[in-house]
């Protein structure tokens, strides 16, 4: 069977229900689905929008995957209620993890990357030479 064209992805990965046991199941799960090329430092961060939740732990990895983007994000929400996130109607509540496509290819297309400093800096650390600017 022939391997599908290679996609590089940058995910975003973040958790404020037991961050650190979750974010590393999320990283472990990830690694059985894509190749992990390289794994941002993980910062903890204040909540956005709903303050009244624990802080956050956020970081991203850049994989490659022959996966669609539709696929790959069918992927993400199935990693996520295997790690027990129940989707609320406060999109800012807390939650077990939060695994978002950041950058797709060289194209930013996660439109909370442009206001959020800890998803700008975990980009540039895994993806230095992508042009995230334009």
């Amino acid at each position: 069977m022939a391997q599908g064209t290679m996609n590089t992805v940058a995910i975003s990965i973040g958790s404020n229900i037991e961050p650190d046991a979750n974010v590393k199941r999320a990283c472990d799960l990830l690694s059985h689905y894509c190749e992990v090329v390289k794994t941002s430092a993980f910062v903890t961060t204040k909540p956005i929008g709903y303050a009244n939740q624990p802080d956050f732990v956020n970081g991203a990895v850049l994989v490659k995957t022959s996966r669609s983007p539709e696929n790959l994000t069918s992927l993400l929400h199935a990693l996520e209620r295997k790690l027990g996130r129940t989707r609320t109607t406060n999109k800012f509540g807390p939650r077990t993890i939060d695994l978002d496509i950041l950058a797709w290819n060289g194209m930013i297309v996660d439109r909370d990357y442009y206001s959020r400093g800890f998803l700008i800096n975990a980009l540039q650390e895994i993806w230095p030479e992508l042009n995230s600017h334009g």
